[in-house]
This record gives structure tokens, C-alpha cells and sequence, in this order.
């Protein structure tokens, strides 16, 4: 998409993808300060009008630039962010498994969240 924008919601815990200004896709995640600072994504969702055209990709490639920009770790639990960034490892160093067992259970722990 051409006309794609970006922006991080940090506050509402959302990266958005607008179109036209319309939101067209977003990724819902949350801030883990520890055992480090990472940003975990638990789900992306595409209006099914929009599905197909690379908003996923861009909204993952976006969320892990901003990890990078912020020197934090990206510890996904989003199936679709795994597959992600499984297939771009030079864009996505993959996260330990004890921040990955820190994100699982700050979601256990805050289950109206998500």
C-alpha cells in the first residue's frame, strides 16, 4: 500500500497501520521493563478488506525498528510476529526464553489486557 502510514499508540498499547486515515491493521502489545525492556506483541489484525496487501509485514518490520531504535528486545507471543520474524531473522534477533517466560506470565497475570 502505497499511502501506508505508521504510528505507535504507546499509551493504548497499539501500532497502527492507516490507510487514507483510516486504521486498516494494528498490532496490540505491551512494554516488559523485566528481566529487560521489551516490547511484546500479542496480536495483529487485519481488516479483512485490507488482508493480503502486506500491512502485517510492515506493522512487524515497524514494531521491531522501533525495538531497535530503542535498544529493547522484542519478545513476541503473536503466532503471526513468530512466523514473522522467524522468516526476517537479519530484522528480528530472537528473544531468550526467559524474556519469553516473563511476557507469558505478565499476560497470565493481567488477563482483562488483551
Amino acid at each position: 500500500m502505497r499511502d501506508l502510514v505508521i504510528r505507535d499508540d504507546r499509551a493504548a498499547g497499539r501500532l497502527e497501520a492507516l490507510s487514507g486515515g483510516e486504521v486498516v491493521g494494528r498490532i496490540e502489545y505491551f512494554v516488559l521493563d523485566s528481566p529487560e525492556r521489551a516490547l511484546v506483541p500479542v496480536h495483529t489484525i487485519v481488516e479483512p478488506a485490507h488482508e493480503g496487501q502486506g500491512i502485517a509485514g510492515a506493522l512487524a518490520r515497524e514494531l521491531y525498528g522501533i525495538a531497535a531504535r530503542e535498544q529493547s528486545a522484542v519478545a513476541p507471543l503473536c503466532p503471526y510476529v513468530v512466523k514473522w520474524a522467524e522468516r526476517h531473522p537479519d530484522e528480528a534477533p530472537p528473544a531468550g526464553q526467559t524474556l519469553l517466560t516473563a511476557a507469558k506470565d505478565w499476560l497470565a497475570e493481567h488477563p482483562g489486557r488483551f
